[in-house]
């Protein structure tokens, strides 16, 4: 079998190579997975730079999103059998609850990935995918939907009728848009273009801003809404002060990332604006496998269909993370082992 590791931490994607093993076999509590389509993304260009929040380990297979069928099951597996056809949890070791240092062990950074042929995973650590989808759809769900849905799930409850804004039009924003939609609210979008405005229009968007022509776009939000601001916020790229100023009294903003709106994201909040704003800011570090089957019952309720922008071969990756690092794209890159 072959699999793409990473030399070591901030190789950079010249730094991902294909090597080969010895096919897996299971222990006692654990499933092996001829993996058949992954997905990736920004974070795994992060991943590679070595600008990721948690640790890398030298050597590690990459890849947190990944789809296949069960082939090996332990002698104690129960909850999975031959056949079956399932998606790998980003982190396998968080079954439900709070976030925490004890499962903050993730795929691909600090457990082996999906990047393979053969994964071996805990039972716990996969969960079925919507009958519905091909897997090449499914394995856009485990890192990017799960983060949208854990976003717009936890903490206050989301009404039909209240406004929603996403930044950006990246994976967690254009699956928080259609998350949002079926949950009959209101969505405002941030992006970048005219052309990636008409997509998002047509995925359910009620209106669109280009923050190229106003870079003050907090200021069009708080029109769009009568000077109230947006009930929810997901704030997949930041800059966290616009959203502050964006977001409703007694709002939530679901705070995801900074990374992708460069100098302007990373400049320090004053924690006067942060008082003013009279909302909470919840960080969102993906989800939890119990965030992943709730969100597989609203996809498949609903026969929801992700945004796959482009396919690529598994022999093909490191092409797909540069293609991912052009900012090109609308919606998910998708690797397939056919």
């Amino acid at each position: 079998m072959k699999s793409y590791q990473l030399t070591a931490p901030g190789a950079g994607i010249d730094g991902v190579v294909l090597r080969e093993h010895d096919e897996p076999t299971p222990d006692p509590d654990q499933v092996v997975v001829r993996v058949a389509a992954n997905s990736v993304g920004y974070r795994d260009l992060q991943v590679v730079a070595g600008d990721y929040p948690l640790p890398v380990r030298p050597g590690v297979v990459l890849g947190c999103e990944g789809t296949g069928e069960v082939v090996a099951v332990g002698s104690r597996v129960s909850r999975v059998a031959v056949g079956d056809r399932v998606a790998g949890a980003v982190f396998p070791r968080w079954i439900d609850g709070p976030f925490s240092r004890d499962n903050a062990a993730q795929l691909g950074t600090m457990l082996d990935g999906l990047l393979t042929e053969y994964a071996v995973l805990d039972e716990d650590g996969v969960v079925p995918i919507p009958e519905h989808l091909s897997y090449a759809e499914a394995a856009t769900l485990p890192l990017s939907a799960v983060t949208a849905w854990n976003a717009l799930t936890e903490g206050r409850p989301l009404r039909s009728g209240e406004t929603v804004l996403t930044l950006g039009s990246g994976a967690v924003s254009t699956f928080a848009l259609q998350f949002a939609k079926l949950a009959g609210a209101r969505v405002v979008v941030t992006t970048s273009s005219a052309e990636k405005a008409d997509k998002l229009t047509a995925l359910g968007a009620d209106a669109v801003i280009d923050y190229r022509r106003n870079s003050q776009w907090w200021q069009e939000v708080r029109a769009l809404t009568g000077d109230r601001g947006a009930d929810r916020v997901v704030d997949a790229t930041g800059p966290l002060g616009q959203s502050l100023q964006a977001v409703a009294a007694r709002g939530e903003i679901a705070f995801v990332g900074y990374w992708v709106s460069g100098a302007a994201g990373a400049q320090p909040i004053e924690p006067a604006s942060l008082f003013k704003s009279g909302a909470i800011v919840r960080c969102v570090a993906t989800g939890s496998r119990a965030h992943f089957l709730a969100l597989n019952r609203a996809v498949e309720a609903h026969r929801l269909r992700p945004v796959i922008d482009r396919v690529f071969g598994f022999d093909e990756v490191p092409q797909a993370l540069r293609y991912c690092r052009s900012g090109q794209g609308f919606g998910k890159i998708v690797i397939t082992h056919e």
